[in-house]
């Protein structure tokens, strides 16, 4: 039911309505036909023009503001996306940084195989090493990925494009541990290149290697080359052991020592090769010769 007590235009009788709108179009059109309408709508202009231009003002901020966020999101996803590529790019740049150096290292190894080609090879990488302090020694192993499946046995030489590395100390299926040159209980055969004496390297514990039984009344100099022996036949004639860094020499021993400083570097071991069979008696030719060490000239 209507409430008869209503107010404001709604409650208005229609044809009240009728009426007041009727007045209205006369007065606009008495307006109109004096001339008059054109200032009646310049002072709603006036009246209305600051709301009309904060409106518009604010519609435009709106829409700024809009576009902006629309162009912020927009970049925030391109930055993300390049971000991930660049990340991509990087992990990249690093893998083929890693397979050139791999790659280069094959490259040495082969030319080193190419020069001695009475060698057979098998080539296997580093996967552990063995350094620790038992009761009564100082061990000095690594462990190679090869095994008595790929024909290694115990005793087989071990070398890298360096030079001499070791011997195989033990032999699983799968892989084989290499007594290094630097454990005490190495000893190789070896020979001293330009002064031709002969003696026996041994390993010793945090230092260089000795090569000990070198007979009196011969010079040696600092920067000789050391080289594989062949004698006993336990390992290739003319492998590089290393260089003489220091001599120990006096009169009233029987026999000369020198440290040799080994070519190899054995903190930096990934790739070597087993010389799986040799001929003992064959010299293999040096095509290089190694510089004298850093800081010192070679006594010959």
């Amino acid at each position: 039911m209507r409430n008869s007590g209503q107010r404001g235009w709604g409650g208005v009788n229609f044809g009240l309505k009728i009426i007041i709108l009727s007045l209205t179009a006369v007065l606009l059109l008495a307006l109109q036909q004096t001339g008059r309408l054109g200032t009646v709508e310049g002072l709603v202009t006036l009246v209305t023009a600051p709301g009309q231009s904060g409106l518009s003002t604010l519609t435009n901020r709106l829409s700024n503001s809009l576009t902006n966020l629309r162009n912020y999101r927009s970049l925030q996803r391109r930055l993300t996306e390049l971000e991930r590529v660049t990340q991509s790019l990087s992990v990249e740049n690093l893998r083929l940084q890693e397979v050139e150096r791999e790659n280069q290292r094959l490259r040495e190894l082969l030319a080193f195989a190419e020069t001695r080609p009475s060698f057979e090879l098998q080539g296997g990488q580093i996967i552990a090493r063995v350094i620790g302090q038992n009761a009564t020694n100082f061990l000095n192993f690594a462990m190679i990925d090869l095994g008595s499946r790929h024909g290694i046995r115990v005793g087989m030489p071990v070398v890298n494009e360096q030079g001499l590395v070791g011997r195989i100390n033990e032999v699983t299926e799968t892989t084989a541990k290499v007594l290094l040159l630097t454990d005490p209980s190495s000893t190789v055969n070896a020979i001293l290149q330009s002064s031709r004496l002969t003696g026996v390297i041994s390993g010793r514990p945090g230092a260089d290697p000795v090569i000990g039984f070198l007979p009196q009344g011969t010079e040696i100099g600092v920067g000789e080359v050391v080289l594989t022996s062949g004698m006993g036949g336990k390992f290739p004639k003319g492998i590089h052991i290393g260089q003489v860094v220091e001599v120990w020499q006096r009169d009233v021993n029987v026999f000369q020592e020198a440290v040799v400083r080994p070519t190899v570097n054995f903190g930096r071991l990934e790739l070597v090769m087993v010389v799986t069979n040799f001929d003992p008696s064959e010299f293999v030719p040096l095509l290089d010769s190694l510089p004298p060490p850093e800081g010192e000239t070679s006594g010959e």
